[in-house]
């Protein structure tokens, strides 16, 4: 069967040659050996999958993220006359179901899905009666929780690919570190010798970090794109209101920019990126999302605006410049302002105790068998909905629960044609079964509202059959369906003994992440301020190891070019300012906090005493960070809301529980504060 590979690539692919990598990756799935592919942005992972899927009997289902990815590669796909669909939140009730007709036929070779699909009942329930050939997780270190963007839905896909008895497993990401390469391969019962890594390094890539004040960055980026040949650009920044001020001012300078970010509306995001694709000088301002899953080569340009997050993010920015092979420069510029606002993204995930114990007491305190809603909890709770389903998925690994089909609470249909030519089409108990089915439904003017739960009970059938019903006459196209509400089910496998033991270990958790986002910043910081190569150390923190220094470095270019540095002199890289350490954390003055706001913040905690009383509340507040109770209380509207956004967070909350505590020791002696 291997032999058939090389001309599926020349004749679907236009390629003569794998690139590195790709032929072991796919013999080995050739072979039903389940395998990952560590491999570079640009350095051909889609292949891995979309070749294999010409050779096997069954659909690929590609778990992936990133809808510009699906989008891309199916119109790719569909010119080189390769069946392929995604299902995503875009689609129409039409579209939707022809999908899902094509599935079920066996037309498709490849179907493209987001992980939050796998909570659909009605999609899990059709994915289970297919033959999966092959199940490809992309982005698969969000498995890891050493990773970089765990995402606790994707513990879950192992567990559907049994369920649906996929034949062979891939995972892929273009950044894992050894730690989390072993987590992929164990979570996906991958054998070591299966997995695929190639080296992350670019040698056509120029990396520049560039310390950089505040005031000075706008003027210098402006500089950069002035002094430089134009070619499409990049500029990441970290917040959605960045994107569109800087946009703002470039086009103000008359440098013609776009923002784009997830606050957008889909029409406008996808406008942009069309442009942005077609365009041979563009420059879009963008949040993390743009870029991931473009399939760009020509990118001349990326610069970080704002600090990013991790390595394993800057890695994969970076990654989108240059993939044609042809020169391309990388620009970091180092801001001291940026790091208050990118520890808040960490601190603002993590949990207060209280908040986890009235998580814990709330689940056990439900039947054994239960269904949730993750954004009712989040409320209750006062836990963003994404640390919610972490810790969930926690008490799941330690044996407490076990999670069941999520299912949707209200089911609602526009009838297409009259229930009268429904019926018709039926007979005996089926046409009986239908007749009382419709009895259930409430009447609107449009839409007809049914309690599934409900109807099921009061007919006596188990809940699947009417589901199974509704998505049938919606198949048929006699009714167009709508489902929402999701809810999660659970089963309460044992109750802890200690309940406060099992929610301090929970909170210990998030306590380490925090730990840990805060670490990858610091790793960022490090790269910017090391004497010797940044390449060479970029590649180290993935496990890999070279020979020599790259040459073409911030560091390599200020100690002098070397014979062996790639020629970049097409693309001229302007001043670089380079010296020992950029930013140390450690020795940055955030200034004394004003104590007019301090005053202000206690007036305002003692008129909502049951929310900010607790410091580290009281301190999101202040510096910006949103939460459930925060939101729901009006008090994110408040002045006072991020008065302190520029302060660390740290600095921030001990001066705050100094202020509570002093309070507290004044209240109980009985005497007011005198300011």
């Amino acid at each position: 069967m291997t032999d058939e590979l090389q001309p599926l690539l020349r004749k679907h692919f236009g390629f003569d040659h794998f690139l590195p990598g790709q032929r072991e990756v796919i013999e080995h799935l050739v072979t039903k050996k389940s395998a990952a592919a560590v491999f570079p942005t640009g350095g051909g992972k889609s292949l891995c999958y979309q070749l294999p899927a010409l050779m096997f009997e069954g659909v690929t289902l590609v778990v992936s993220p990133l809808i510009a990815l699906m989008k891309d590669q199916i119109d790719a796909l569909t010119r080189r006359g390769i069946s392929a669909a995604r299902l995503d939140s875009t689609l129409s009730a039409d579209q939707y179901r022809d999908v899902m007709q094509r599935v079920r036929e066996g037309a498709l070779r490849l179907l493209y899905v987001a992980p939050e699909r796998f909570q659909n009942e009605r999609f899990r329930r059709a994915i289970e009666q297919v033959r999966v050939a092959l199940f490809a997780v992309d982005e698969a270190h969000c498995i890891s929780e050493w990773g970089h963007n765990f995402r606790p839905d994707y513990l879950k896909l192992v567990e559907f690919a049994r369920r649906c008895q996929a034949e062979r497993l891939l995972a892929l990401t273009a950044t894992a570190t050894p730690k989390v390469l072993d987590d992929i391969c164990r979570s996906f019962e991958i054998e070591p010798r299966c997995a695929v890594r190639n080296s992350s390094y670019r040698p056509n890539l120029t990396l520049l970090t560039t310390p950089v004040s505040f005031s000075e960055r706008d003027s210098l980026l402006i500089e950069r794109l002035r002094q430089r040949p134009a070619g499409p650009t990049i500029i990441y920044v970290t917040l959605q209101r960045t994107a569109e001020a800087v946009a703002a001012k470039l086009s103000a300078s008359g440098i013609g920019a776009a923002a784009y970010h997830a606050g957008m509306e889909d029409q406008e995001r996808s406008n942009i990126q069309e442009q942005f694709m077609q365009s041979k000088a563009g420059i879009v301002v963008a949040t993390i999302a743009f870029g991931m899953g473009i399939d760009k080569s020509d990118i001349r340009y990326v610069y970080h605006y704002n600090l990013p997050k991790s390595l394993e993010n800057y890695s994969q920015e970076i990654g989108r410049a240059g993939r044609d092979g042809q020169p391309a420069i990388c620009e970091m510029f180092v801001c001291a302002d940026d790091l208050n606002q990118l520890e808040n993204f960490a601190y603002g995930d993590t949990p207060t105790l209280a908040a986890v114990e009235r998580l814990v007491e709330n689940l056990f305190s439900q039947e054994a068998q239960f269904d949730v809603s993750y954004y009712e909890l989040s409320t209750q709770c006062d836990i963003r909905v994404l640390v919610i389903r972490t810790l969930l998925t926690y008490l799941e690994l330690e044996g407490y629960l076990s999670g069941g089909t999520p299912f949707y609470s209200t089911y609602k249909f526009r009838p297409l044609i009259p229930s009268s030519e429904i019926l018709v089409r039926f007979q005996g108990e089926r046409r009986q079964f239908l007749e009382r089915l419709f009895r259930q439904v409430k009447k609107g003017k449009t839409w007809f509202q049914i309690d599934v739960d409900g109807a099921a009970q009061a007919l006596e059938v188990p809940r699947d059959r009417i589901v199974r019903a509704l998505d049938y006459l919606s198949e048929q196209g006699w009714l167009e369906l709508q489902v929402a509400g999701t809810r999660n089910r659970f089963q309460r496998l044992k109750a802890p003994t200690d309940p406060r033991a099992v929610a301090e270990r929970l909170h210990a958790r998030t306590i380490e992440r925090e730990r840990q986002e805060i670490a990858r910043l610091g790793q960022v910081l490090e790269l910017t301020r090391q004497s010797g190569c940044q390449a060479e150390s970029l590649c180290r923190h993935f496990g890999e190891t070279r020979a020599k220094p790259c040459g073409h470095c911030t560091r390599c270019l200020g100690a002098g070019r070397s014979a062996e540095t790639p020629p970049h002199e097409s693309l001229p890289i302007g001043p670089a300012v380079i010296g020992p350490a950029v930013i140390d954390p450690a020795v940055i003055d955030p200034a004394v906090i004003d104590p007019a706001v301090i005053e202000q913040a206690l007036t305002v905690r003692a008129e909502h005493p049951e929310i900010l009383s607790d410091p580290v509340i009281a301190t999101r507040w202040l510096c910006g960070i949103t939460s459930p109770t925060l939101t729901r209380a009006k008090l994110t509207a408040h002045r006072l809301f991020g008065a302190l956004e520029h302060q660390p967070f740290a600095t921030v909350r001990a001066r705050l529980e100094r202020e509570f505590k002093t309070q507290l020791s004044e209240k109980g002696r009985g005497v007011g504060r005198l300011r």
